[in-house]
């Protein structure tokens, strides 16, 4: 057993370049929770978007529940982790954080296994379509060119 030596989060707050909506809310920042997830000389990372205080419920909910188990374990910790928080729900910012520790706990499984991800879970294509998200209510016709002959988004992002 590869025992989990500790759970840590963190949120960080990225303004927009400009302010951003998407037809049901407007927003000039966005925040993000990131996750670091340590055993065995390696560290797994997860995210997710939620307020701030979603770093604290990894800290006061999460890490306890999960370190000390074994890092290959990953279905084991997440159904631990679930019922760790049963009496405060699992829907929202609870959910989110459960799911940003579950994305560190598995990229540390890969990285402990010196796999890459995909092969851990198992490959069933040999390639994937991917696409852009976005629609911004607020960009203007020369912001959306921008961003697709760029191939990225023109605000902050976490990656």
């Amino acid at each position: 057993m590869i025992g989990i030596e500790s759970v840590e989060a963190a949120a960080y707050t990225l303004p927009t370049e400009i302010p951003e909506a998407d037809g049901t809310a407007a927003w000039q920042e966005t925040t993000i929770v990131v996750v670091h997830a340590r055993a065995g000389g390696k560290v797994g990372v997860g995210w997710t978007y939620g307020a701030a205080a979603c770093a604290a419920i990894v800290r006061d909910l999460l890490a306890g529940v999960v370190v000390g188990r074994d890092a290959l374990a990953v279905p084991r910790c997440w159904s631990a982790m679930v019922a760790a928080v049963r009496n405060a729900t699992r829907a929202g910012a609870i959910g989110y954080v459960i799911s940003a520790v579950d994305v560190a706990l598995w990229d540390l499984k890969a990285k402990l296994l010196d796999l890459p991800l995909a092969s851990l879970f198992g490959i069933v294509h040999d390639a994937v379509p991917v696409y852009g998200s976005g629609g911004f209510t607020t960009y203007d016709a020369n912001q959306f060119t921008k961003q697709l002959a760029d191939g990225h988004t023109t605000s902050a992002s976490p990656g």
